[in-house]
């Protein structure tokens, strides 16, 4: 029965002998493969010789990159370097004899934080001005002396001498405590209070000493030189009130140039014409 049923077949396999099929690519999708492969070889050398190119311009070593340098006791950077981006580092240096400079084109910020990245300390140098924030700013010499301290409760000058070269002086607000204040050599000293008064007060005397000239006092309404507990000594060898006013002469005629001295209950000053007794009973009325 199955040989019945295919007899066509059969006689195909004995009439025709077996056949060869060809397996491969041919015609145009071989010269597309071979074009592809050729691409690719092509873009490999190119990729080589980039690479090659790179490690040459950026001056690849085995010791580091370009100007950067790793060496036993970190990275070294020789000439100028450019960050874009934040730097942290535990120490910064220059080479020994070398000065080290930090250049921006706005502002240089140093912060000191703690373990929870908040801000301690910060350096701010900008074109407008340097800020300092931070609890206290010292400055200090190289043997540790105390030069300059400023806190919220005062501000401290250690050094010797304070030397305020301005124009117009130094401006204090409110009251200062010093115990010398003088000029430079061949320099006038001044005192001046130009709305309000100048008091100076000191709990064991005051000494006003002017060696090479001479002591002026100049004010709108009193001067007033008061010692509680002591007194006050005028020394020199000629002391002048020109100011003073004159009571009027006893005798009409006469032209005597010697005049007393007097004070009046209130502490006026004036002059009286000498006589042969006191004549500042005689003058009372130039104190009222």
């Amino acid at each position: 029965m199955p040989q019945e049923q295919y007899p066509h077949r059969s006689t195909m396999q004995t009439s025709e002998g077996p056949q060869v099929y060809k397996v491969g690519i041919y015609g145009w999708r071989k010269r597309c493969l071979y074009f592809f492969v050729l691409l690719l070889m092509i873009l490999i050398l190119v990729n080589l010789a980039m690479t090659i190119w790179i490690l040459k311009v950026m001056n690849f070593t085995i010791d580091g990159m370009g100007n950067l340098r790793i060496t036993e006791k970190g990275l070294k950077l020789e000439g100028d370097s450019e960050f874009l981006k934040p730097l942290y580092a535990k120490e910064i240096r220059s080479r020994p004899g070398n000065p080290l400079y930090f250049q921006s084109a706005r502002n240089v910020t140093v912060n000191i934080l703690n373990d929870k990245t908040k801000v301690l300390t910060r350096l701010v140098t900008g074109p407008q001005a340097v800020e300092a924030h931070s609890q206290k700013f010292e400055v200090k010499t190289l043997s540790g002396k105390l030069l300059f301290s400023a806190d919220d409760n005062e501000v401290v000058v250690g050094a010797e001498r304070l030397r305020v070269l301005g124009a117009e002086g130094t401006v204090f607000p409110k009251s200062i405590e010093t115990p010398n204040v003088r000029a430079d050599p061949f320099k006038e000293l001044r005192l001046e209070s130009p709305t309000r008064a100048l008091v100076m007060e000191a709990p064991k005397g005051i000494e006003i000493n002017a060696e090479a000239g001479s002591l002026k006092a100049t004010c709108r309404t009193e001067l007033r030189l008061e010692s509680k507990d002591g007194e006050i000594t005028l020394n020199s060898a000629k002391i002048k009130l020109p100011n003073l006013p004159q009571g009027s002469s006893s005798s009409a005629g006469s032209r005597q140039k010697i005049y007393e001295l007097c004070v009046c209950p209130n502490g006026r000053l004036f002059l009286s014409q000498a006589g042969s007794s006191s004549t500042c009973q005689i003058n009372t009325s130039v104190c009222l």
